[in-house]
């Protein structure tokens, strides 16, 4: 990586995916679960923040805070303590080379007042919205990414530190997909999914 270079600007060595719309980029997407031994270069792992940062938030509170892991050592600790226990089923994650804690930091309007109204988890949502950026420009980037809800949080929280204020959430495992063939993606169909209006049912199609 050139030092010179400023960490946001394009850098022709790290190539990006190619794809003609968005929903293209989007229907390419999977989760992955096996990654190759090799490094992630920061500068891509910083653009996909930079993407999770102009997501939309409730009253702009933008309540998430990323904590990228990449240090051999605190990987190391932090595999161990996260996917132990009740929580080993996700432990293929200790595999990736990089893993991300997606925290909360709730504010007073849109974290606990709007939610003592209305009983919805504001910030959950935005951090919702946030991942979905992350994810998608690492899609981009050729990065393969996992969301992972089922860890140990008190235990991540010892690890890293993390301080009362802010509330781990998702994890993600980021990192080159070592996954030989693109699985098929199940998803419902649209008329499963969608109605217009008073559950008028229509025909409905993908357009383009």
């Amino acid at each position: 990586m050139n030092r010179g270079r400023t960490i946001l600007e394009p850098n022709p060595e790290l190539a990006m995916k190619s794809y003609s719309s968005l929903i293209d980029l989007i229907r390419a997407r999977r989760s992955t679960r096996r990654f190759q031994n090799r490094p992630v270069p920061r500068e891509l792992l910083v653009r996909c923040v930079e993407a999770a940062r102009l997501a939309p938030s409730a009253e702009n509170s933008q309540p998430w805070r990323f904590i990228i892991v990449d240090d051999a050592d605190l990987l190391q600790e932090l595999r161990k303590n996260a996917f132990s226990g009740f929580f080993r089923p996700t432990r293929w994650a200790s595999a990736a080379p990089v893993l991300v804690v997606l925290c909360a930091r709730p504010d007073i309007v849109a974290g606990r007042l709007a939610r003592g109204v209305t009983g919805t988890h504001f910030s959950h949502i935005d951090l919702g919205i946030a991942g979905t950026h992350f994810c998608l420009q690492a899609q981009e980037l050729g990065l393969g990414t996992c969301w992972i809800g089922w860890f140990d949080k008190k235990r991540v929280r010892r690890t890293l530190k993390i301080g009362r204020d802010r509330h781990p959430v998702i994890l993600f495992a980021v990192g080159y997909s070592a996954e030989s063939a693109s699985r098929p993606q199940k998803r419902k169909n649209l008329d499963e999914i969608c109605a217009f209006n008073r559950g008028e049912k229509s025909p409905l199609s993908p357009a383009g």
